[in-house]
């Protein structure tokens, strides 16, 4: 039994730790990739934000274009179709010369989409030209170059080009809705100082010029700590798993706190009932042969007596045994009156009288003068002080045995104390003693009587009686048990 006990508790042991440090490992892998795709996540949102920000101003700058191509006063648009194709051809020349010593630039160019032939410039064909010519510019935008296609369009768009800056106010909702895209919800400061940077995630650097990356216009954003942002976006994952290991590792403790109760349960179970068996064996024993005496020999009358008296005195005491266990027994299950006022000076001496004392003993009784009245139930309290002061003298073996009772009364309540100066008990026993069936080991020596039912009992009586009772030293020899009962409780 003792062997399986062992390997049910290593098997156990070994579940609740893998499960354990599974959980463990799961929530550090899990914190592991959360940080990761954060720091992946904020980078990749902050390149996107920024290629949207650019591609919004490189739209700006076509539709200025397109703007400045609708200018008359800027550039003058013609079309003809003297050439050997009679497709219509466009040409494009800058109103004023941009070199006043100079004629002014102008190009020409055929649109293949465009099939209509005309030879005259139409709103029809100088709308198909502007939106051919903006797609021209697009283009090159996003190649960050610049054609000079006049002189003065070409500077135009140059000094455009060159002082297009980044939109923060726009930026900063740009990456915020490409951050929540990434179910990132954070706060942010774009281009902070490494003051600034302290405890925070720092994404890498983007460069927000058309000219890059000839032209250096760098932007960063510093986000929230990873660690902090895990710890509040998983808080709630996090307890729900500390939450089951808790009562993983609880339960776990409660099953073996049992498993070793029902076990050191039946190895006392089967020691009461050695001493049980011991303890009415030989009153039935002595019964038995006392009674067959009677039965086969003609005895004087004396004898007889003398027989019949054994056999009373071995009765009485089964009927004292039974009477202890029966008591124990019922103490679990029913609830005994406790509607009595008991005069505790007046019942310790009752206690007193009714117990039969050694010729060497001596006793001492110290009361305070005024009657100290309690709520409780006379018999068991009675019956609870007569097994200590029978323990106290049935296990007191020394010369000069001394039992001292002394009463105190105090605001909290009154402390009876019943000290002897026997053998005492060792600090390693004075909890264990309530319990029930537990008896102090003694090796093989089975010298002094008992069931280990007399103090369970006196702890659950003084506890119905809403006291308590503990053991101490007596120093230098013997014991003090002190309970401790409400007034009038």
């Amino acid at each position: 039994m003792q062997k399986k006990i062992v390997v049910i508790l290593v098997l156990m042991s070994c579940c609740v730790i893998g499960i354990t440090g599974l959980q463990l490992y799961w929530n550090y892998k899990n914190y592991q990739t959360v940080v990761a795709n954060f720091k992946k996540d904020a980078n990749n949102a902050l390149d996107i934000a920024v290629d949207r920000e650019m591609a919004q101003r490189r739209a700006a700058l076509v539709l200025m274009v397109k703007k400045w191509l609708t200018d008359s006063t800027i550039v003058r648009i013609t079309c003809d179709t003297l050439n050997k194709d009679h497709s219509t051809a466009f040409t494009m020349e800058d109103v004023i010369p941009y070199y006043a010593d100079e004629k002014a630039d102008k190009i020409t160019l055929g649109i293949s989409d465009f099939k209509d032939k005309v030879g005259k410039i139409t709103p029809k064909a100088k709308t198909a030209f502007i939106n051919h010519f903006g797609e021209i510019v697009k283009n090159d935008l996003n190649q960050s170059t610049v054609h000079y296609y006049t002189q003065g369009l070409g500077h135009r768009i140059e000094n455009a080009f060159k002082s297009s800056k980044i939109n923060r106010s726009n930026f900063n909702k740009i990456y915020t809705e490409e951050l929540a895209k990434r179910q990132i919800s954070t706060s942010f400061k774009l281009n902070t100082n490494s003051a600034e940077q302290k405890n925070q995630f720092v994404t890498h650097k983007a460069n927000t010029a058309f000219r890059r990356p000839y032209v250096n216009a760098t932007i960063w954003a510093s986000l929230e700590n990873p660690n902090s942002y895990y710890l509040r976006e998983m808080k709630w994952l996090m307890i729900s798993s500390l939450l089951l290991i808790t009562i993983t590792l609880l339960c776990f403790y409660y099953t073996i706190k049992t498993l070793l109760n029902q076990h050191k349960l039946v190895a006392i179970k089967n020691e009461f009932i050695s001493n049980m068996t011991h303890e009415i064996h030989t009153p039935l024993s002595s019964i038995q042969i006392t009674t067959e005496a009677l039965q086969r020999f003609n005895l004087d009358k004396e004898t007889k007596e003398k027989y019949l008296d054994i056999i009373l005195f071995q009765t009485k005491k089964l009927n004292l045994l039974s009477e202890e266990i029966l008591a124990s027994a019922k103490l679990e299950n029913v609830e005994f009156t406790m509607n009595e006022d008991i005069d505790l000076n007046k019942l310790i001496l009752n206690v007193i009288k009714a117990t039969v004392l050694p010729e060497n003993i001596q006793l001492e009784h110290k009361s305070t003068e005024e009657s100290l009245f309690i709520k409780g139930n006379t018999v068991h309290l009675s019956r609870s002080i007569t097994n200590i002061l029978e323990n106290a003298i049935k296990y007191n073996s020394t010369a000069n045995p001394t039992i001292e009772f002394k009463i105190v009364k105090s605001k909290k309540g009154i402390n009876l104390s019943i000290i002897d100066n026997g053998p005492g008990i060792a600090d390693e026993f004075k909890q264990k003693i309530f319990e029930q069936f537990y008896r102090i080991p003694t090796g093989n020596v089975h010298d002094i009587k008992g069931y280990g039912l007399g103090l369970s009992y006196v702890k659950k009586v003084i506890s119905r009686h809403k006291g308590s009772i503990i053991i101490a030293d007596n120093k230098p020899f013997g014991s003090i048990f002190s309970i401790n009962l409400p007034i009038n409780g």
